[in-house]
């Protein structure tokens, strides 16, 4: 809203110092010092609000050192995030940007389905809160409204490069490359950016092209089925990290700070054509939300590290997920979330295994077995007698390696 008024002030009336406004960089700057504001000094108030409604965590007893000491602790926390993440962006991003538009409900819708988890777990008194295939239904209608309007919206293409003569209407752009000419087009289309392939491209209709003539027609069902995958997966597994205090905050932090960059990046047309990626016009909004979303976990991590003073539960974790993962389908970077979201991709496949080879070695041998001492993996350094402090501590420093090695598959092929 900001934008638009600095902006009619701009025009209107000359008023000295309101251009800025129309630099993304400015803008996300105010984002980021704005929702690191507004996290630590209104997310106090929030908590009291918390504790005085009794919105506290009911811990069950797993035999992790110093685990009961931590109930009671007000929970549903995600609030303050979501505030964080929204209240920035409706300030300083361009609201009628789609991609804008995509980030503001995805946050809303995922936000609404972890409140209502928790929820049930607070004042129904029910432990295992709302349903999971409710859960999964959520994440899945969230993920057909992300995919199909990015199929369909006009607004959303990106520049690939054309051979003459072109029916596409929109304009031709000429570059060169030593003596020989090229030229590029925005256009619609299912390609993703790919990491450590040449070309640095991947289109998903190609999965397709085996059904022969016509193929492309169906290209919608397998595009929406990996949107799908992605979103569940994301949003599920940044939900089993939020296991001890910091960990899922900080770790998400260092991941919103790397979308920020991939968004910069693919949303610039000079640094995108410097690294030889897909230039997606329009996507550089994206940065405004991207430091909103940083500032905001790291404002809450103000009151979430050790010991934590609120939990986000599932209102803050599966938000968390879905917005990182709604954010890299956006920017065609979907594909570097195993590198990027490592953290959460282990954690995942630690319950998976653990679960898994508990039941086969149960149908075997007729007693369950374990991989790890305890899953999610956090949770089995605890039991190694490591403080959780240090665990969240070296955890982010991989998250932080994580992230180096993601920016640098843009040019690593």
């Amino acid at each position: 809203m900001l934008y638009y008024l600095f902006t009619w002030l701009d025009k209107a009336y000359d008023f000295p110092g309101a251009g800025v406004f129309q630099y993304i960089s400015f803008r996300t700057g105010m984002s980021i010092i704005f929702s690191l504001l507004f996290t630590t000094i209104y997310g106090s108030r929030l908590i009291k609000i918390l504790r005085a409604k009794q919105v506290g965590e009911t811990v069950r007893n797993l035999g992790l050192e110093g685990q009961m000491q931590k109930q009671g602790t007000p929970t549903m926390g995600g609030v303050i995030i979501l505030l964080g993440i929204l209240v920035p962006t409706l300030l300083f991003a361009r609201l009628t940007n789609v991609y804008v538009i995509l980030m503001i409900v995805t946050t809303v819708w995922m936000g609404a389905i972890g409140f209502v988890d928790d929820y049930i777990k607070v004042f129904k008194k029910d432990k295992e809160g709302l349903a999971g295939r409710f859960k999964i239904l959520g994440q899945v209608v969230l993920a057909v409204i992300i995919g199909w309007t990015m199929y369909f919206n006009p607004n959303i293409v990106v520049r690939q490069q054309v051979s003459l003569p072109t029916t596409n209407s929109s304009p031709l752009e000429v570059h060169q490359k030593g003596d020989s000419y090229y030229f590029t087009q925005n256009l619609k289309s299912t390609r993703t950016n790919i990491p450590f392939f040449k070309n640095n491209e991947l289109d998903y209709a190609k999965f397709l092209s085996f059904m022969g003539d016509g193929y492309e027609k169906y290209t919608l069902v397998v595009f929406l089925l990996i949107v799908i995958v992605i979103i569940t997966a994301v949003s599920n597994g940044a939900n089993i990290t939020d296991g001890i205090d910091g960990l899922a905050t900080g770790t998400s932090a260092i991941i919103g700070l790397t979308l920020a960059i991939l968004a910069y990046v693919s949303g610039n047309t000079i640094t995108a054509n410097y690294l030889n990626i897909m230039y997606i016009p329009n996507s550089g909004e994206l940065v405004v939300f991207a430091g909103a979303f940083t500032g905001a976990c790291v404002g809450f991590l103000w009151y979430n590290s050790y010991p934590a003073q609120v939990f986000m539960g599932d209102t803050g974790s599966l938000a968390i997920g879905g917005i990182i993962a709604a954010f890299a389908i956006m920017i065609r970077k979907e594909l570097l979330i195993p590198i990027l979201c490592g953290i959460f991709l282990v954690e995942n496949l630690s319950v998976i295994l653990q679960v898994s080879y508990f039941k086969y070695t149960k149908k075997r041998f007729g007693e369950g077995r374990r991989i790890f001492l305890m899953s999610p993996l956090h949770h089995h350094y605890q039991k190694r007698g490591y403080h959780e402090a240090k665990i969240v501590s070296r955890f982010w420093i991989i998250g932080v390696i994580l992230a180096i090695l993601t920016i640098v598959t843009l040019k690593l092929r």
